[in-house]
């Protein structure tokens, strides 16, 4: 694929991938519980969430919450508390469980009946540069209408997936010199 950056930053530029900076701010759309699962009420949040029906009981262990009933039980009265590690795997079943339920609806909203939703994307930063190695990057806006494939692969958390879309999809819109847009600061866009 052409432009596709092999060695990003030897020269100083600074950014991330965009499809990471994607995935970032869908995380942010999608999010739900902002408290910390180490306090009493995120955990007691994130636990009601996954244990609120059967279907999202199954999807938390599917996700790697694989403890007894019994100790789910214990941690809902508060008679027992977690581990670190199990802190660490009920916060990632609830990130991985809220992904999955909020996927269809995101995704209705950014697609918006084939309208799209309008992106933002924020050059990389190249203060570190070289002036005469630097390039004229500047802030564009486009307007994306076909997000189903990009946020299939973000809820199944396939980060090669979503990095294939976001490259081969969304960034050949911007014209010849698309690959400019691979690597940015920050990219914004609003459901």
């Amino acid at each position: 694929m052409p432009e596709r950056n092999i060695d990003f930053g030897r020269f100083g530029a600074r950014g991330i991938k965009g499809s990471d900076a994607v995935s970032r701010q869908l995380d942010d759309l999608a999010v739900g519980i902002v408290t910390p699962v180490t306090a009493k009420r995120g955990l007691l949040a994130r636990l009601h969430y996954l244990t609120k029906t059967n279907h999202s009981l199954a999807a938390a262990k599917d996700a790697g919450l694989t403890v007894t009933d019994r100790t789910l039980q214990a941690w809902l009265e508060g008679t027992r508390r977690p581990s670190k590690a199990n802190l660490e795997r009920i916060d990632t079943a609830y990130r991985t469980v809220r992904r999955r339920n909020v996927a269809r609806h995101l995704l209705a909203r950014l697609n918006r009946e084939g309208r799209g939703t309008r992106v933002e994307f924020h050059p990389l930063n190249q203060s570190q540069v070289a002036r005469p190695l630097q390039r004229m990057v500047g802030y564009r806006t486009m307007n994306v209408r076909r997000w189903d494939q990009i946020v299939e692969a973000w809820a199944a958390g396939d980060v090669q997936g979503l990095d294939d879309e976001w490259t081969t999809d969304v960034l050949p819109d911007l014209g010849s010199q698309w690959g400019q847009y691979e690597y940015v600061t920050n990219i914004g866009f609003a459901a």
